[in-house]
C-alpha cells in the first residue's frame, strides 16, 4: 500500500510540474508578444530597501522611465522622498552607463555598466520571453493580485552569477509586459521591493531620458 501511495505521490508531483511548465511558457509567449509592442514604460515606486544587519527599512517614492532602443534598455529614476522626507536623487542607464546625481550634495558617480545591469533593467519592462530564457534560471510560483491586476509570480537565478544579488522574484503583467512588483535579494540577507503604480505605456519622452547636472558638480568615476 505504502509503494502505491507513494507512486500516486509522485505522479502527482510530476503532473504539477508539468503544469507549471505548461503556465511558464504561456507566460514566456505572452512576454514576447508584449515586446514586439514595448516602446517605453512610465510608473511611480515605492521602494523597500532593508538592511539584514541592522534590522533596518528605508523607504524611497518617486518615478520611473523606461525606454527600449534596439535591443538595449534605458532607465530614468527620480527618487523625490526618502521616509517621507524631501531627498532628491536621480539614477540614469544609458548608453551603458550609470550615472547617480545627487543635487543637493553638488555630486554625480558614473559607473560603467555591464551585462548585469541589462539583465537587471530589462526585467518585466519590455524584455522578451526569450531573453528571459536565455539569461535567468525561472522557477514559476503561480499567480498573484498586485494592486487588482493579475501577475505571474517568477523567481529568477541569474545563469551568470552576480556579486550585486542572488536571486530577484518579479510579479509581472505579462499582457502588457511589465513588473508591478519586483524582490531583489543578497547574499548578505539585504533586499530591495519595489512596487510599481500608475504605469503608463508608449508615451515617455525623449526630455525623460536627460540627465540635467548643474554647473559645479563634482563629478566622481569609478
Amino acid at each position: 500500500m505504502k509503494i502505491v501511495a507513494l507512486g500516486a505521490a509522485m505522479a502527482l508531483l510530476g503532473s504539477t510540474a508539468a503544469l507549471a511548465q505548461t503556465d511558464l511558457q504561456k507566460v514566456l509567449n505572452q512576454l514576447d508578444g508584449a515586446s514586439l509592442r514595448f516602446k517605453s514604460a512610465q510608473a511611480d515606486f515605492t521602494a523597500d530597501s532593508y538592511t539584514a544587519v541592522v534590522d533596518s527599512h528605508s523607504i524611497q517614492k518617486g518615478t520611473i522611465d523606461f525606454r527600449r532602443k534596439g535591443d538595449k534598455v534605458e532607465m530614468m529614476m527620480h527618487v523625490k522622498t526618502e521616509d517621507g522626507q524631501p531627498s532628491e536623487k536621480y539614477v540614469l542607464y544609458k548608453n551603458g552607463q550609470l550615472n547617480y546625481y545627487q543635487p543637493a550634495l553638488k555630486q554625480e558617480t558614473i559607473l560603467k555598466g555591464g551585462s548585469n545591469y541589462d539583465r537587471y533593467f530589462s526585467l518585466g519592462f519590455g524584455g522578451s520571453g526569450q531573453a528571459l530564457k536565455r539569461d535567468w534560471n525561472i522557477k514559476y510560483e503561480g499567480t498573484e493580485q498586485v494592486n487588482g491586476t493579475e501577475t505571474a509570480k517568477l523567481d529568477l537565478t541569474p545563469k551568470t552569477p552576480s556579486d550585486q544579488f542572488t536571486h530577484i522574484i518579479i510579479w509581472v503583467d505579462a499582457k502588457r509586459g511589465v513588473s508591478l512588483k519586483q524582490e531583489v535579494f543578497q547574499s548578505s540577507g539585504d533586499t530591495r521591493t519595489a512596487v510599481y503604480s500608475n504605469i503608463k505605456m508608449n508615451d515617455a519622452p525623449d526630455s525623460a531620458f536627460d540627465l540635467h547636472v548643474a554647473s559645479g558638480t563634482q563629478v566622481q568615476r569609478r
